[in-house]
Parts: structure tokens; sequence; C-alpha cells
């Protein structure tokens, strides 16, 4: 029997989606571990890289500290906060949160630094002061990259919100180290494969979020010729 055919019955098997163990219970502790931590990470890393691509100051100091952030594996800070923390979720939302944060920093910094300075210039001759140029024209200008550094965060901390398990966290990842500790690498392999399942739906959902963020009129100027002249023809009717 394959290891696929195995993985299929276990996913078939009603006792894994039920009890403290079933999917559905580790999917919801998945989830809140990830959306904490990422949740944290965006109301630190996006107010600092906005404020440092408007102002423009700083922005290689924030870069280079967030590659410095991103070099530092994130197994040896779960370690670390465990070891002051202890057992328990706040470990591993530090951990994961310290993981979130270069991303948007970095991304969110080159997305205001790369709005077009004479778009600047225009909203400040048609009479919008600083806050008002930075939210509405600046930041709807800047949601792609700015939602690009979500998703990267987003993607990263799904897949290694599994660690949380060496420290008897939930989530996936029990299944995982559970499945490699009683050597059922049926067990293993079904909670890599919810990981990626999880991970690629975070993407996609992500995505969504984005395409409704985008002003329209953007995403008309970054569609193909021929589906720009479709939605503009749509509009005129």
């Amino acid at each position: 029997m394959t290891i696929i055919t195995r993985v299929a019955q276990w996913f078939a098997d009603s006792a894994h989606w039920s009890g403290s163990d079933g999917i559905p219970r580790r999917l919801a502790e998945h989830v809140q571990l990830s959306a904490e931590s990422l949740v944290i990470g965006a109301l630190i890393a996006l107010p600092i890289g906005i404020a440092l691509g408007h102002y423009g100051r700083f922005g290689n100091l924030a870069i280079n500290l967030s590659n410095v952030g991103r070099a530092v594996p994130s197994f040896a800070i779960l370690v670390i906060a465990f070891q002051v923390f202890g057992l328990g979720d706040l470990p591993i939302v530090i951990s994961l949160t310290a993981l979130a944060i270069p991303p948007m920093v970095t991304n969110s910094y080159v997305a205001l630094r790369e709005v077009d300075p004479d778009v600047k210039d225009a909203a400040r001759g048609m009479g919008y002061r600083e806050l008002a140029q930075l939210l509405r024209v600046e930041l709807p200008l800047s949601v792609p990259l700015l939602m690009a550094g979500v998703r990267t965060s987003a993607v990263q901390v799904v897949a290694t919100a599994t660690l949380a398990a060496i420290i008897a966290g939930g989530g996936f990842g029990r299944y995982i180290i559970d499945g490699l500790a009683q050597q059922d690498y049926t067990k293993l392999f079904a909670g890599a494969v919810l990981v990626a399942l999880l991970a690629g739906a975070t993407e996609l959902s992500l995505s969504g979020l984005e395409r409704l963020l985008v002003p329209k009129g953007i995403r008309l100027l970054k569609a193909p010729v021929a589906v720009r002249s479709a939605e503009v023809r749509a509009v005129h009717v």
C-alpha cells in the first residue's frame, strides 16, 4: 500500500475529525496562533514601514534590521522565548511575530517609496494635507506591494507555526511531531499535507483581500489590454 493511499485512508477515518486531537481542533489552534502573531506583527511593522516610507528617512536602517531579523532562525527565537516564558502560547506567538515583522517592514517601506513623486506633488497642489495625502493617495497606490509583504509573512507564519508542537503547543504540527515520535509516517505526512493546504488557503484568501483593497483604476492599469478594454466598455454601458 502506497503512502498516498494510507494518507487518504487516514483522512477518511472519522476518528481523526473529532476529539481533542481531531483535525477541526488542530485547525482552530493553528489558525489562532498564526492569526495572533500576524496581527501583532502587522500592528508593529506596518506603521513603522509606512512612516519611514512616507518621510523617506532611515529606510536603509529599517531594511538592514529586517534582514538581520530574517537571518535569525525561528527555532532559535522559539527556544529563547521558551527558556524565558516557559510553556504556553506566549513563546510561540513571540517567535512567530518576530518572523512576521521583517517582510512587512521592508515591503511597506518600499511600497511608499515607489509612489510616483509627481502624484504626491499633484496631491499637495490639490490642497491635501500630510495625513490626507498619505491615506487617500499614497496608501491606495501602495496596496499591491503592502499586501505582498503581508502575504509573505502570513505564509511563513502558517508554515512555521508547526514548530509550536515542539514545546507542547497545538496546531497541525502536533501530527508531524507526534507522528515522528511514534514512527507513524502516515500521520506525519498527513500533518504536512494539512499545513501545505492551510498555507495555500492563506495565500488565496489574502490575494482576494488584496483585490478588494486595490482601487479599481489601479486594477485596470495592471490588467491585460483585452481585459482592460472589456471592463472599460462595461463601465460605459
